[in-house]
């Protein structure tokens, strides 16, 4: 028996992109998929043309950016399949992938498996094997570069660009957080999950082709603004004594250390991005936020 599952993406203008991405749908060999595709504030209608590829694609369009987190929970609440793959627009999907993550949930504590993500630019180079957990003091944490076992292992978070859920996991746990918009809200929802009662697995058989940061840009002050604002926001909810250290740090040692950075770069629009991230995720209350 082959369990429906639903493959959500979401586009934030990039037609071309997310129709390459459905082209390799396209050519996976799963016999019971459903196709959704979230468009973000669309101004026009690409369903034909996403249906041209892939018909029977389930085309949502929605007039306002509702951000990562709320383009794939508006995929979510559409979708039927008892396991959600959300995958982002700019993947290459390799056949067998969605064999291999059904594959992985042997048992009912399982509630996530992440595919390897490997570069589309270097398909021979890891980008994501699993994280290392949040470090208390900077608020980040590390992308794991190599497979840590040839059999499936836990990690403390799973990576948004790339992960099948259980329907019945969210309906217990609830959607992506979406005062995030965009950044951290995987983190977050990975902590939900896993209070749950769930854990969340990598699976080393199978990976995706990532693009990486096509939407926001390597380097771009939006990027820079939602990765200081949400890490800010993210460890607030960690405690009143972590959150204490965290922004010690934060405002003492990482702070100086990045307003130098574009100082002397002269990247004026990062500082600005910069400082208002600062200013909204110490200012603002906990589900207070509002995209820039």
């Amino acid at each position: 028996m082959n369990p429906l599952v639903s493959i959500i993406t979401v586009n934030y203008k990039q037609q071309a992109v997310t129709s390459e991405l459905l082209h390799s749908i396209s050519k996976l060999g799963y016999p019971n998929l459903e196709v959704i595709v979230v468009d973000n504030c669309q101004e026009g209608d690409d369903t034909q043309n996403y249906q041209s590829i892939l018909p029977g694609a389930i085309v949502l369009n929605a007039k306002e950016n509702l951000g990562f987190a709320g383009g794939n929970n508006l995929g979510i609440e559409k979708a039927k399949g008892d396991y959600l793959f959300l995958v982002n627009n700019d993947t290459e999907l390799e056949n067998g992938l969605i064999e291999s993550l059904l594959s992985r949930f042997t048992e009912p504590t399982i509630g996530a498996v992440s595919p390897v993500l490997k570069y589309f630019s270097q398909p021979d180079k890891i980008q994501f094997a699993g994280f290392t957990p949040i470090n208390s003091l900077t608020g980040r944490n590390e992308l794991l570069k190599n497979t840590q076992s040839n059999s499936p292992y836990e990690t403390p978070y799973f990576h948004g660009a790339a992960v099948m859920l259980k329907k019945e996991v969210i309906e217990n746990c609830g959607l992506m957080p979406e005062q995030f918009f965009l950044y951290y809200e995987e983190l977050e929802w990975s902590n939900i999950i896993k209070q749950g009662g769930y854990k969340l697995l990598v699976d080393p058989a199978v990976h995706v082709l990532h693009k990486e940061s096509i939407s926001t840009g390597k380097n771009s002050p939006l990027k820079l603004y939602y990765q200081t604002r949400n890490r800010l926001h993210f460890m607030r909810n960690k405690g009143k004594l972590n959150w204490f250290t965290f922004v010690s740090f934060f405002l003492l040692i990482s702070t100086p250390k990045n307003f130098l950075k574009h100082l002397l770069l002269r990247e004026w629009k990062h500082l600005n991005a910069f400082n208002k991230g600062i200013s909204d995720g110490l200012i603002q209350k906990k589900f207070g936020f509002r995209p820039i």
